[in-house]
């Protein structure tokens, strides 16, 4: 599980419901004005990660409008939202699909 500071609580919830799953939750590397180091490094990998994640569905939602589901039934709100993805996917790389077409 990939968050930021705002789950760092909630660990019990997610043993919970998820028994199996790795905790990848930023931590506090700030203590007293003493600086983890290492720490501080970690949280840096973690937030690449999940960057990489929230690019995509910021783009999703701020260009194909993605923000609010209508209920028109699972299977048309699956396909809107598979569709909605697979734009996005070609979206991000367009730069590197046109450049492939000169």
């Amino acid at each position: 599980m990939w968050g930021d500071q705002a789950y760092k609580g909630q660990t019990e919830v997610i043993r919970k419901h998820a028994p199996n799953a790795r905790d990848f939750t930023n931590r506090r590397c700030r203590w007293k004005d003493v600086v983890d180091e290492v720490e501080k490094a970690r949280n840096r990998t973690k937030s690449k990660v999940r960057a990489k994640v929230e690019h995509g569905i910021g783009v999703i939602r701020r260009v194909f409008g993605f923000v609010k589901v209508r209920y028109r039934g699972l299977e048309k709100n699956a396909h809107r939202l598979f569709v909605a993805c697979a734009l996005a996917n070609l979206f991000i790389g367009r730069k590197q699909l046109l450049r492939g077409l000169t």
